[in-house]
């Protein structure tokens, strides 16, 4: 479970890493869905060599998938596309605070129903707490700097 969690918390740390980057390159580019797409051919070039060196029997069952599950790309696509349009625009800090915000939610929801085959983790009365202090907390860390129009 530490493992877990530290490769988590890596990747959390990551997010505003890769939102300011891309930013700056869309920036650069002057074309931030071209920043879009630089970004996935990396991580599609990156993805492929670490399937075909890890788990080459995955990549033969790809065509046996349930078409629904491929939504994941779409949504990947999404966050992408509006972090790097956006950031720039609002800021990575409060970027980043709304996409924390949608994915409590989102977790929670999933938990707690057990959606897409999910552990499921009913929303006690702690937990519920615990997710409006996180809320609070990270409001707390943007409060000065959103500003709505």
């Amino acid at each position: 479970m530490p493992l877990y969690a530290a490769t988590m918390f890596a990747a959390g740390l990551g997010i505003p890493v890769l939102a300011a980057l891309n930013a700056a390159l869309g920036r650069h580019l002057e074309a931030p869905m071209v920043a879009g797409v630089v970004l996935f051919s990396v991580a599609l070039l990156t993805a492929v060599l670490v399937a075909a060196t890890t788990a080459p029997q995955g990549l033969a069952k790809i065509t046996t998938a349930p078409v629904h599950l491929f939504l994941a790309g779409v949504l990947i696509a999404f966050y992408v596309l509006s972090i790097t349009y956006i950031a720039p625009r609002f800021g990575v800090g409060n970027a980043v605070f709304f996409v924390l915000i949608g994915q409590m939610v989102s977790a929670t929801i999933i938990d707690h129903f057990g959606l897409f085959g999910a552990v499921s983790t009913p929303l006690s009365l702690t937990r519920a707490a615990g997710l409006v202090f996180m809320a609070i907390g990270l409001f707390l860390t943007q409060r000065s700097s959103l500003q709505f129009q």
